[in-house]
């Protein structure tokens, strides 16, 4: 049985006022103009999240597979029908035991990997890491987490500077996992050489970095010169400001930038405590920061919150969902299963009303209820 989705259609190439999607058996059929359609809503990709550690009072942190079925499931319903599972510094154990816990997950599709933000990270850049769990790369670790994820790691983000980071990009990227360079104190050569390594991502680009420098442009000016490394921003206009978010797509072009959420167990929730990696967080206005020392700790963003965001700030309709979509897909390389409307594609779509506003959500084919 074939369905048709008429309305305003976002592809990678631009939009099509008058189109339809059709679609069939779980994929999109056929990607067309339709003469008829006249003011329909808005039809977007489903979006992809390659970063974020919970929601609707769930979170991914704990490895409790209950609670990522449940941080999954609310993000789904706010047009996320592809995401990772990211997990923040924690000890070997905790790290092991979630890759298991969250390997039957992604052989359902609940998820689509797992995400380590650390424990590999730079302790004067940790933001809201957990700086107890902080530690050198180790081969063996990461080794042994693929291992037992069977492929359901799918990146790691680490801080070039770090004692062994250098191999432990080049093991990951043997392994076909992504490696990603985030809360970094690195200099500019040494994200240059992280990135002649292997290293593809950088993970919320200026957040928990050394900050741009004229004399040492440092790990954000090496990233977006890079073309080809993808560089995650969290917009939600706390992270970055505006200026920021729209100076960094026009650098890098959408190809090169994946809008991520970063959010945490507070998304879509009230103000209030909360906890993230052992460490207390307070929410304040819809901001969440840590308890003790008020770094920002993750997001209460939604990624159809993002795309209305982008859209404020300027950046163009699709080019805003070439960056919630196609470009983080390719980030993790999914690209070949979703990320677009375009024919053989999974029939992963989102429809939106003229104020961005989800109205319905499509996951493989089926409506969500």
């Amino acid at each position: 049985m074939t369905v048709r989705v008429n309305g305003k259609v976002v592809t990678p190439n631009g939009v099509i006022r008058q189109g339809c999607v059709e679609v069939e058996e779980g994929r999109i059929r056929a990607v067309a103009e339709y003469p008829s359609v006249r003011d329909g809503h808005w039809i977007v990709p489903g979006f992809v999240d390659i970063h974020t550690h919970g929601g609707g009072g769930h979170t991914f942190t704990t490895g409790d597979p209950d609670a990522a079925r449940q941080a999954a499931a609310f993000h789904l319903r706010h047009g996320t029908t592809t995401l990772l599972a990211s997990l923040v510094s924690a000890p070997f154990a905790l790290m092991s035991t979630a890759t298991s816990a969250f390997a039957p997950l992604v052989g359902e599709g609940v998820l689509a990997g797992i995400h380590f933000e650390g424990p590999y990270l730079s302790d004067a850049r940790c933001g809201a890491q957990n700086p107890q769990y902080l530690r050198d790369p180790s081969t063996d670790e990461l080794a042994e987490l693929i291992r037992i994820g069977a492929g359901t790691v799918r990146m790691v983000t680490l801080a070039p500077e770090r004692d062994g980071a250098l191999a432990a990009i080049k093991l990951l990227t043997g392994e076909r996992v992504v490696a990603a360079i985030g809360h970094t104190d690195a200099t500019f050569d040494q994200t240059r050489a992280a990135i002649a390594a292997g290293a593809s991502v950088g993970t919320h680009l200026f957040n928990g970095m050394r900050p741009v420098h004229h004399r040492e442009p440092g790990p954000a000016v090496a990233l977006l010169s890079a073309p080809n490394v993808i560089c995650e921003l969290v917009g939600d206009g706390v992270h970055l400001h505006d200026g920021m978010l729209t100076f960094a797509a026009s650098v890098a072009g959408p190809e090169r930038i994946a809008l991520v959420t970063d959010a945490m167990a507070a998304a879509g929730m009230p103000d209030g405590g909360y906890e993230l990696g052992g460490q207390a967080v307070t929410v304040t206005d819809g901001v969440a920061r840590l308890t003790e020392g008020g770094a920002i700790a993750g997001s209460t963003l939604t990624m159809d919150a993002a795309l209305r965001h982008a859209v404020a700030a300027g950046v163009s309709m699709a080019d805003a969902c070439r960056m919630l979509a196609t470009t983080p897909a390719r980030a993790v390389g999914l690209d070949h299963q979703v990320g677009a409307l375009h024919p053989g594609l999974a029939a992963n779509l989102v429809v939106l009303d003229d104020h961005l506003t989800v109205l319905r959500v499509m996951r493989n084919g089926h409506w969500l209820p």
